[in-house]
């Protein structure tokens, strides 16, 4: 987060107040979440929200196998 987006918003803009910031941190966490795929090892191309997603389909088959 300091490098994705502190260090690249501080150097475009400057903030009159928290408020500002934070709407542009919302912003960059969406982004980030939900639109940015990424190529880590348990991404594989996917956003972090989908691996999520798919993460506990898995996770609810195997803990309905054990009932």
């Amino acid at each position: 987060m300091k490098e994705g987006f502190y260090e690249i918003a501080f150097r475009k803009k400057v903030y009159a107040g928290l408020d500002d910031l934070q709407v542009d941190l919302d912003a960059w966490i969406d982004l980030y979440n939900n639109e940015r795929t990424h190529q880590g090892k348990m991404c594989c191309g996917r956003t972090p929200m989908q691996t999520l997603r798919d993460g506990r389909k898995l996770w609810d088959e195997k803990v309905s196998n054990l009932n």
